[in-house]
């Protein structure tokens, strides 16, 4: 057998156990099954992982993987290039990683309490510590902690959000709890998180998303110019809408704004449909 037939199986057992452990789950899911979708042995199998454990932490080392080669750059920059670098690296490989993110780190934590589990435990208190920032506070390593949590969260409990949109999303969050902005006004002229790093804002900033109020919610919306959606939120927004497939409800929140937003964008000049209400 040659390495290429090799390395070739082993990524067929992944694949397979991935699926089967998306199905099935990881525990209801054993090695004879996976051995059976791909017409092989469960000594086939083993030949390539010992164990049941080893196919779970080999699935989930690009992630962590990712995540450690996050951390080890952002330790040799300044403490504040460093915090944004870090969160934005951060929701970008939970994002990237969005189809296996909630099984990975579910199971790891049930079942693999060795070297790949304290290996991502040892990176998120890496991470804690850039955010927290030299000498810091209780509240700032309180603060430390919420904001990974803001930036791995969403990923696995709004799978139905387009990622655009919710990475807009979940960097607004971060960035009010990190800038002590309630409010959301806007800190781009301070705050690097605002701007990509040759300098230029990004269209996709969740501050730009809407300004009014979702249904039911309480209060009124704040004076001053109501706020647009971003290019790339109206590019889903049009998408979802040319499928025939999702209510205009779903599409707004989807993108995180009012029917009242939606209807005004997929209506404007700019856009070729006309969207009847």
């Amino acid at each position: 057998m040659t390495w290429a037939e090799t390395d070739g199986t082993r990524e067929r057992i992944l694949r397979a156990a991935f699926d089967l452990f998306t199905v099935h789950g990881y525990q209801r899911t054993s090695l004879r099954r996976i051995a059976e979708r791909l017409g092989l042995t469960k000594a086939a199998i083993l030949y390539h992982f010992p164990s049941k454990g080893h196919l779970l932490t080999a699935l989930a080392e690009p992630m962590v993987g990712d995540l450690e080669r996050l951390v080890d750059a952002a330790e040799t920059l300044p403490p504040g290039p460093a915090r944004w670098t870090l969160l934005e690296g951060w929701v970008d490989t939970m994002l990237e990683h969005r189809g296996r993110l909630g099984l990975l780190l579910h199971d790891l934590a049930l079942v693999d309490q060795g070297s790949t589990y304290q290996r991502l435990l040892r990176i998120a208190m890496r991470a804690n510590q850039i955010l927290a920032g030299p000498d810091p506070s209780r509240r700032d390593r309180v603060r430390a902690v919420q904001a990974i949590a803001m930036c791995s969260d969403p990923v696995v409990f709004l799978m139905e959000v387009p990622a655009p949109v919710l990475r807009a999303d979940m960097l607004d969050g971060v960035r009010r709890l990190l800038t002590d902005d309630p409010h959301g006004t806007d800190p781009r002229s301070t705050d690097p998180l605002g701007a990509d790093r040759d300098g230029s804002h990004r269209s996709t900033d969740a501050r730009d998303v809407d300004e009014e109020p979702a249904v039911g919610a309480v209060g009124r919306r704040r004076p001053g110019r109501p706020r647009s959606m971003g290019p790339e939120q109206l590019l889903v927004a049009r998408r979802m809408h040319a499928a025939g497939t999702h209510s205009i409800d779903e599409i707004a929140a989807a993108c995180g704004v009012s029917r009242a937003t939606l209807y005004r964008h997929l209506n404007s000049p700019d856009n070729n449909e006309t969207v009847s209400r």
